[in-house]
């Protein structure tokens, strides 16, 4: 999808879907005649890509990819630190493994993920009344089962057994208790697998930002490997690797910028309009009135704005660095994060400590303020007095190096520690970074326990703020191979999932009652 055209027709399609919704809730047994309905829209193949786009809204706005899914993702890792006082509440209790269930960030999560769903369902439901176009037809089937897909997979791996729904729900009596976990990824590898069936691999540049089919085999890839069936993550990541579509950029720094969205290492990115107007859709909805084409990561982050989460001392401290031993300091470290002294703006301003809101970080041994870098807009502009400072650089969902990563431990649980090895220097080798070849003095990978070391490092090093690492640790904790955990508050039978958000349990008549659909453990 073209940056500056990313949404045309969004709007119509967005109401439309929302209208159907309110039109459920309000008054079950009237038909509003003000609203439109599925029997009376969604008959031709343009008005079935308006609903599919209105899927992706949804995916882009507040509650998720725009806001709130980086933020949940990032506050259950250990990536993160928070910034200090200006950090709010609901955020600070996930911080802090104080999440309860009313919590308005995990609720805001919930909320946009069903309603990628509901959206998905529309349009999968839609589809057999669409007979002008068969080819417009399918591609928005198979972009629907992608998004409703990664919806379930968000789903499942923060709240475990959750609701399945697989048609669009009208009245109340279609309510659906807790699936078990297997039964959702079930309906996530089959959706995937549907997908990449048929989905294009490739777009024209004015349609940028589609799912393609190598996306599709990624995410079967992840999801895979979260459910611990590393044979089968393998094959699907290999069909990204043997298209030969994809490859590491030769400057890491490209996966970050603006200017180079859309690079050769891009597998899946969310796509973002800076609008130039400092406004921001809070309300999360994804409407498709225009605000949810900008994110505010950057008013969140930013060394200059909020910082409202800064790296972790944990993470700062993972980089291999020369001043700790190491036969060279990662240039990825600078990539990644600024410091007090770095440029930006062009290189014509240099970033203060005063500039800084907030806590200090201790690297090596020295307390100095440092601030996220990725994703940040002022590599190349200051930022004005406006009250907000929302961005139009892409979130990069899927990246080719993390492919890499994924197949070198998919080697190492199958006993292939060379090939592991040999997939972590490809990483290594990009031209910007050529960190010497494992094995090193620090991580000898030498076997299968020392492979995983090295994996768990370069996975932080390469992939740190990319919303990676929360998976990480709930698949590597159920492997067991941590001995102390990195979640310094985690406690056993209650934190490796969220609670179930009460305001589901109070409107779903299935929830609450108890076996699975029982609150989960220690909420």
């Amino acid at each position: 999808m073209k940056k500056n055209n990313a949404y045309r027709n969004v709007i119509i399609a967005s109401l439309l879907i929302t209208g159907l919704t309110i039109a459920c809730n309000k008054d079950l047994d009237k038909t509003n005649p003000s609203y439109a309905t599925l029997d009376k829209y969604f008959k031709n193949s343009s008005e079935l890509q308006q609903g599919t786009n209105a899927i992706y809204s949804a995916f882009h706005g507040g509650s998720l990819v725009g806001r709130e899914w980086f933020f949940l993702n990032d506050l259950r890792s250990d990536d993160v630190s928070s910034g200090g006082g200006q950090l709010e509440v609901p955020r600070a209790q996930i911080l802090n493994g104080a999440t309860t269930s009313d919590n308005a960030v995990m609720n805001s999560v919930w909320n946009g993920l069903y309603t990628v769903i509901h959206r998905s369902n529309t349009v999968i439901g839609s589809a057999a009344n669409v007979t002008d176009n068969d080819a417009v037809r399918d591609q928005c089937v198979a972009q629907a089962k992608f998004f409703r897909s990664w919806a379930y997979f968000e789903l499942v791996s923060l709240w475990g057994a959750v609701p399945v729904y697989k048609q669009v729900v009208s009245t109340p009596d279609q309510f659906q208790s807790r699936a078990a976990e297997d039964t959702v990824y079930n309906l996530i590898i089959q959706d995937l697998k549907d997908a990449a069936a048929v989905l294009n691999s490739t777009y024209s540049s004015a349609e940028q930002g589609k799912i393609t089919s190598g996306a599709a085999n990624a995410m079967l890839g992840r999801v895979y490997m979260q459910k611990g069936d590393y044979a089968a993550a393998k094959e699907a990541l290999l069909k990204v690797t043997g298209s030969g579509l994809y490859q590491l950029t030769n400057n890491y720094s490209d996966n970050f910028l603006e200017e180079t969205e859309f690079n050769a290492e891009s597998i899946w990115e969310a796509v973002y309009v800076d609008k130039g107007d400092n406004s921001f859709d809070w309300s999360g909805t994804g409407d498709g009135a225009g605000t949810a084409q900008s994110t505010i990561r950057n008013q969140e982050y930013c060394p200059l704005a909020w910082r409202n989460l800064i790296p972790s001392d944990r993470f700062l401290n993972e980089f291999e660095n020369t001043a700790t031993g190491a036969a060279k300091t990662d240039p990825r470290y600078k990539a990644t994060v600024y410091e007090t002294g770095d440029k930006f703006n062009n290189d014509a301003s240099v970033l203060t400590d005063g500039m800084q809101n907030g806590n200090s970080s201790i690297v090596d041994g020295v307390t100095k303020k440092v601030s996220w870098r990725k994703f940040m807009i002022i590599y190349k502009q200051s930022l004005s007095t406006a009250s907000y400072h929302p961005g139009g650089n892409n979130q990069r969902m899927i990246r080719y190096a993390e492919v890499l990563l994924m197949l070198a431990e998919c080697e190492n649980e199958l006993g292939n520690t060379a090939a592991a090895v040999a997939y972590l220097n490809q990483v290594r080798d990009r031209p910007t970074v050529t960190m010497p070849h494992y094995p090193t003095a620090k991580y000898p990978a030498s076997n299968k326990d020392e492979v995983t070391k090295a994996i768990m490092h370069e996975k932080t090093v390469e992939l740190g703020d990319e919303e990676v690492r929360n998976r990480d640790i709930l698949r590597w904790r159920k492997k067991g191979y941590y001995t102390t955990d990195p979640i310094s508050y985690f406690r056993k039978n209650r934190d490796e999932l969220l609670p179930i958000p009460q305001q589901e349990i109070d409107n779903n008549p299935k929830l609450g009652a108890g076996g699975i659909d029982k609150q989960n453990p220690g909420y």
